[in-house]
């Protein structure tokens, strides 16, 4: 088996090596397609000439070398920019259609303009995907001077957007838009009534930057338009209640890596005795312990300032991959309002969902994707099982010189703090600047007084002040600064020596460069090393530590005390422990946990790939009449339009109420996922009928009358609002996957809710 592993990457390094070698051949080539000497309209006239040939069906391969070579002219007149090599050699990568891993600082916004040029040509348009509002308004105005030289349209999508503005952005040569606001505007689409009222046109070409955040760590978030949200009860706050007075160990247990909690025999006892509601397992009670298990969640495994913060009364979560409060963001709706119960705050709730996709879904719907960020080779095995993309690393433009220190390990997390303040106060003492990832809001907090009290002054950059975060991140590399922050995923901006002041930079340069040191190791790899990357850009010096302690989260929650030697299981020191032994198993358990999230996207796939093939088919069919090309009258359209989502969203209801409840198929040893697919598939062939009866009975109603008033008193009309939000899957994942129940709690279940009634037991 090694020797089969090792041949496989001998093989992938020899077919990369022979990859590289192309596009540098390539690049020389566009190199000595020189330029300089045309003037503005003889450049503008080659454009004109490229869009031409691309329309007219000349294949884009064909036309690379002249349009990157174009592109390269138009950037050094219009920015004063002059792409590297490597910048070519990615660009030509990206047109192939590749995921591109290309080090922080290389420049990957300029790489992404060729492709993005050369696509555009064929007047079908092109996306590029980004993070978050900032950077597509940002990359699209940086840019823009390149495309509208070369006589291409580019416009930026921002959240807020009017109809109208949308519309003219998205028909655009080149749009720069964030996945998410792509997506929901994509379900916007899908619920309108009148064709003048969707935005997008057919999906062409996309290039998406941060690839790894993007289709790896948000694929799996759902994106939901539902109807609008009205005001809940306050039942919430008696279930928050119980839950406070429930003990961990004697009334509930966590499962192995603490993933999701469950009342035991003493548990369900005392809740019941609380309540006062009789067996808590019979059927008439799951809606009570159904919110009794939200609230026991929220209680014990949600954390205020590390998974969520209380902001101007509402809950707001934390991307735990960003460390920046996720915008729009809610968890399913029961646990949502148990956590705002838990704050003592006014839970919504959510409203008839009408329509919903994934990202990695929504992505998938684009013919031609290719992607580009500085992390992807630890992944780039899930990379080509979920979306048959390969990835390339390019070479940097000059070599990195940046040192990674090993991790400095420590037996609790006390010696860890004081550690970490000892060392950041005499690194700062030199003036060389230092930015500190941590965890979550809580710990860069603690440590931002820690510090405060060692006399070393410092910014935070956490969710609790995230509109200040480009300003705070280019100051990051100034003498004498020292920055704390959550994690640096998708921050999209580069941290130059001296913040930019070349006689700064050369004193920082000096004293070593940027020293970026980690407070934790997060569950993925692709996390830390996108810190440590923030530092030693463009070939600067710099240098990159982790501390870690044998307390922290990721060490308990996935069994460090299983691995770790006995002789350091409860010793308590100060100073690091120094045994290699210690960082290979801490490296080990990152691999085990890589590998448990790829299986866990797997299996969820496996839920969701279903109910998208049946929208996409229920789509398709919705478009047709939409575009009018189903002959049929006016009021024949808008009836049978209503009517599909009317029953497609009744279809996405009944799929969550069998999803919730599909685990429990496994005691009769059917496997959950294939009796999902065989429920959901007698269901959905259920939908054509429900809407040709309707809609024949409405038409009936209707007369034939194509008047729209008479359509709005039948009810024939789009809601009256719509709110768009992303479920946090991390959640879902541990609420409805059948791994979360382990098998006594599945036998307890049954036990409780069959055996107790039959004998009579007040408790068994």
């Amino acid at each position: 088996m090694n020797l089969a592993v090792k041949w496989m990457r001998e093989f992938k390094d020899r077919d990369t090596r022979h990859k590289l070698k192309g596009y540098r051949d390539k690049a020389e080539l566009i190199r000595k397609r020189n330029l300089e000497a045309w003037d503005e309209k003889q450049l503008q006239a080659e454009s004109l000439r490229l869009k031409k040939e691309a329309k007219s069906g000349t294949p884009l391969d064909e036309l690379l070398v002249d349009a990157y070579a174009l592109v390269c002219e138009a950037a050094k007149r219009t920015l004063g920019l002059q792409p590297y090599d490597v910048q070519i050699m990615a660009a030509i990568a990206l047109h192939e259609g590749f995921l591109i891993e290309q080090h922080t600082g290389e420049g990957k916004t300029l790489s992404a303009v060729m492709p993005a040029y050369l696509h555009a040509l064929t007047g079908e348009g092109v996306h590029v995907l980004t993070f978050n509002d900032y950077l597509a308004n940002r990359d699209a105005e940086w840019m823009g001077p390149i495309y509208r030289f070369l006589g291409l349209t580019v416009k930026s999508v921002q959240a807020g957007m009017s109809l109208s503005e949308k519309r003219e952005a998205y028909a655009a040569d080149i749009t720069y838009v964030t996945a998410k606001e792509a997506g929901f505007d994509y379900l916007r689409d899908a619920i309108a009534l009148n064709e003048a009222d969707t935005v997008h046109r057919p999906f062409h070409y996309v290039i998406v930057d941060e690839a790894d955040s993007l289709l790896l760590d948000e694929a799996r978030v759902p994106l939901v338009i539902a109807g609008e949200p009205s005001s809940s009860g306050n039942d919430g706050i008696r279930f928050a209640e119980v839950a406070r007075q429930l003990e961990q160990d004697e009334h509930y247990d966590f499962d192995e890596f603490k993933r999701n909690v469950y009342l035991n025999e003493a548990g369900s006892a005392k809740a019941e005795s609380l309540l006062g509601c009789g067996n808590l397992y019979e059927s008439h009670n799951s809606h009570l312990l159904i919110s009794l298990n939200c609230a026991l969640h929220a209680e014990s495994l949600l954390k205020k300032d590390v998974d969520y913060i209380v902001r101007d009364g509402k809950i707001e979560l934390i991307d735990e991959y960003t460390g920046r409060v996720a915008e729009n963001r809610h968890l399913p709706d029961g646990l949502q309002a148990a956590l705002a119960a838990k704050e003592g705050l006014q839970s919504k709730a959510g409203g008839k969902i009408l329509g919903t996709i994934t990202l990695q879904h929504f992505l998938s719907l684009y013919p031609k994707i290719c992607g580009m960020t500085a992390t992807a080779h630890v992944s780039a095995m899930e990379f080509e099982d979920i979306y048959a993309l390969q990835v390339v690393q390019i070479p940097p433009n000059r070599p990195n010189i940046r040192i990674d220190h090993p991790h400095r390990i420590y037996t609790h997390k006390e010696a860890k703090l004081k550690a970490l303040v000892q060392e950041i106060s005499s690194v700062h003492a030199t003036g060389r600047p230092i930015l500190i990832g941590t965890s979550s809001v809580e710990e860069s907090d603690v440590l931002a007084e820690a510090l405060a009290a060692a006399d070393v002054p410092c910014h935070v950059l956490n969710a609790k002040n995230d509109a200040e975060e480009a300003e705070i991140i280019a100051k990051a590399g100034e003498i004498g600064a020292v920055t704390v922050s959550t994690n640096m995923a998708g921050r999209g901006v580069d941290i130059r020596l001296g913040g930019g002041n070349p006689t700064q930079a050369e004193v920082v340069a000096k004293l070593g460069g940027l020293y970026v040191i980690g407070t934790h190791m997060h569950q993925s790899v692709r996390i830390d090393n996108q810190l440590r990357g923030r530092s030693g850009r463009q070939g600067d010096p710099g240098a990159s530590v982790f501390f870690v302690s044998l307390e922290d989260e990721l060490m308990l929650r996935f069994g460090i005390d299983k691995v770790i030697p006995p002789a350091y299981r409860d010793l308590r020191q100060d100073d690091a422990l120094e045994e290699s032994v210690l960082r290979s198993k801490i490296a080990h358990i990152q691999r085990v946990i890589m590998g448990q999230n790829f299986h866990i996207r797997q299996e969820l796939n496996r839920y969701s790939d279903m109910v998208e093939e049946q929208r996409r088919i229920l789509y398709e069919e919705r478009l047709r009449i939409l575009k009018g090309e189903t002959p049929m009258s006016p009021s024949e359209q808008r009836v049978r339009l209503y009517y599909i989502d009317k029953f497609w969203a009744d279809h996405l209801a009944y799929v969550s109420y069998i999803r919730e409840s599909i685990h429990l198929t496994s005691l009769t040893n059917r496997n959950p996922i294939d009796e999902f697919h065989v429920q959901i598939i007698q269901a959905y062939e259920q939908i054509p009928a429900k809407i040709n009866r309707e809609s024949s009975n409405m038409l009936v109603k209707l007369g034939g009358s194509n008047d729209p008033a008479k359509w709005e008193k039948f009810g024939l009309k789009s809601p009256t609002s719509t709110w768009t939000y992303t479920i946090n899957d991390q959640y879902m994942e541990y609420l409805q996957n059948p791994g979360s129940w382990t098998p006594g709690t599945i036998l307890a279940y049954w036990m409780r809710k069959m055996l107790r009634p039959v004998f009579g037991l007040s408790k068994f």
